[in-house]
């Protein structure tokens, strides 16, 4: 869906810094429409979109475009004027040429862009500038080089959970010891000491959760540890989907499915459940055998949520730079440049033979 500006008739695009959509151009700022903003957020079956339909697939925009990327294999959406260029993910250039894009489960909502461009390429270079052992060629690449804004696609997942545990709960208890020792006129003597011991007691039962909003990444262009390193998340705010968030923006298409997302969802309740378990169990120490769950009452949201990216190509291998765009964290990775840390490693000797030299020049006697 395009945008026109009323002012000057150009594209308008979502500004973070004013909360709108805006001019490039001659700065005129208009509302986000307010199509479904105006709606509350809405919670969806699991079960029913495990394999949706086509009434249940969407665009994110009535204009949408997509492009996949040839060397990582991210897609990513926008509407036009945006082109494609190169890869936010992997900073390859784009050849291929954008297509319609193919419907997917809609995103429910939106955390809109809080944090300019401007602000994001400052944080970057800040970043980089005290990393000490990057390549100089790296950082004068940040200076050329643009950054993307992209939602990265997320799943929650709500869960009633009920989990019937079998342990054993162990209560610590002291018995006084008798031991030896050989003193130093080398006689043994006998002494006695407290020692700890524990009584093992078996114990099961049931423990009951209810899940909200367990946050799983569907994006695989980003390894998940680098996103779950821009948490936390202000999920409180949270609004209804709607295209004109996406205006000036990239959006990726969701890699990981609503089923598969699920069990990883799984994998972050059941440690959850197990410190449950833990606390149901009590007394001084708790052995778990095993731990049923099931599960009821599953939902799920699809939302995306910002960032800023730069990825950068360096001897053959990327790297990315993340920042969250609601609260300015700044994570990512960076290549060491062997000829820093050479010298770095050459000075230091240097400085410790002159120590020495210097040490050997004072305490030699005088003549």
């Amino acid at each position: 869906m395009r945008y026109p500006c009323p002012g000057c008739a150009a594209n308008l695009e979502f500004d973070p810094k004013v909360g709108q959509l805006k001019c490039p151009y001659c700065g005129t700022e208009v509302s986000v429409p307010r199509e479904n903003t105006a709606r509350a957020l809405r919670e969806n079956a699991l079960d029913d979109y495990l394999t949706p339909d086509a009434s249940q697939l969407a665009r994110l925009a009535d204009n949408a475009v997509e492009v996949a990327c040839e060397s990582c294999g991210a897609v990513t959406e926008f509407t036009p004027p945006e082109v494609a260029g190169s890869c936010p993910f992997c900073a390859a250039k784009i050849v291929a040429q954008p297509i319609a894009a193919n419907p997917l489960i809609a995103p429910e909502a939106v955390l809109p862009f809080a944090i300019p461009k401007k602000d994001a390429q400052a944080a970057i270079k800040k970043w980089l500038g005290t990393r000490w052992f990057a390549p100089s060629a790296l950082k004068n690449m940040a200076r050329q080089d643009g950054i993307a804004g992209v939602y990265l696609p997320h799943w929650t997942y709500d869960s009633q959970t009920v989990s019937r545990y079998s342990g054993e709960r162990g209560e610590h208890y002291w018995e006084t010891e008798r031991y030896s020792e050989t003193d130093q006129n080398g006689r043994i003597v006998w002494k006695e000491r407290q020692v700890q011991k524990t009584r093992w007691y078996p114990t099961s039962g049931t423990v009951e959760r209810f899940f909200d909003d367990v946050l799983v990444p569907a994006s695989r262009a980003v390894s998940p540890k680098r996103v779950e390193s821009l948490t936390p998340w202000d999920l409180n705010a949270l609004v209804p989907y709607e295209p004109a968030y996406l205006a000036g923006f990239r959006a990726q298409r969701y890699q990981v499915d609503l089923g598969t997302g699920f069990e990883s969802a799984k994998q972050i309740m059941s440690g959850v459940i197990h410190s449950d378990v833990v606390r149901a169990i009590g007394g001084d120490e708790q052995r778990v055998h095993s731990v049923r769950t099931a599960y009821s009452d599953e939902t799920f949201k699809h939302i995306l949520l910002p960032i800023w990216i730069a990825a950068y190509r360096f001897e053959g291998k990327v790297f990315q730079v993340l920042i969250n765009a609601r609260t300015g964290e700044v994570q990512g990775e960076r290549p060491y440049s062997f000829w820093k840390i050479a010298g770095v490693v050459l000075l230091v000797i240097a400085a410790i033979a002159l120590y020495y030299w210097w040490q050997n020049g004072q305490q030699k006697p005088a003549l």
